[in-house]
């Protein structure tokens, strides 16, 4: 939508089109040639075939924020596609909560990777919650039937599954990521 800056005044003839919504993903390119006829003809169908927030927004990939970036700048790679997932646990015949330890996993290893000892990975996990929540929205899409409150439930349990597994496992986990134990302090 063009809005109140876009007008054409004395002292003004150029303006700048910026795209503040998903109208590029859901209508096509400005300047993109339209059938306006057929539209008008059919405008339910034209209407049909939009593409909804919703659906738009599953195309998306998760970024990390450069100010979080830093803080796990050890590791090469902090990205998981959990729908490449899903589809590699579904052809290998295995459960869609293998996804979810998958995930689990590459948390742990950057995690690991970045931190010195059980206090700085704990820490590193409070960082991680929209990663965390964009990767369990995308599974929960997977699996197509789930519920607010499983969502809710589901984050909850991640994180305290997580912490869990660091604390439990932190000396022996960072000594296979590092190669040798977690200097003690003394």
């Amino acid at each position: 939508m063009i809005g109140r800056g876009s007008r054409i005044l004395k002292d003004k003839s150029e303006f700048d089109v910026i795209d503040l919504g998903n109208n590029f993903l859901r209508f096509g390119p400005w300047g993109a040639d339209l059938d306006w006829q057929k539209i008008f003809r059919n405008p339910d169908t034209f209407l049909d075939n939009l593409l909804e927030d919703e659906e738009i927004e599953s195309f998306f990939k998760y970024e990390m924020p450069e100010k979080l970036r830093a803080k796990f700048s050890k590791s090469k790679d902090v990205y998981f596609d959990v729908k490449a997932a899903y589809v590699d646990v579904l052809r290998s015949d295995a459960q869609s909560k293998e996804v979810l330890a998958r995930s689990m996993d590459q948390h742990t290893h950057i995690i690991i990777e970045n931190s010195e000892d059980v206090y700085d990975a704990l820490e590193l996990v409070d960082l991680l919650n929209e990663d965390i929540n964009f990767r369990l929205k995308q599974y929960t899409k997977c699996i197509s039937k789930s519920t607010y409150s499983f969502l809710s439930w589901l984050k909850t349990d991640y994180r305290t599954r997580l912490k869990s597994h660091l604390r439990k496992n932190f000396n022996t986990l960072f000594e296979d990521v590092h190669g040798h134990p977690p200097v003690e302090e003394e």
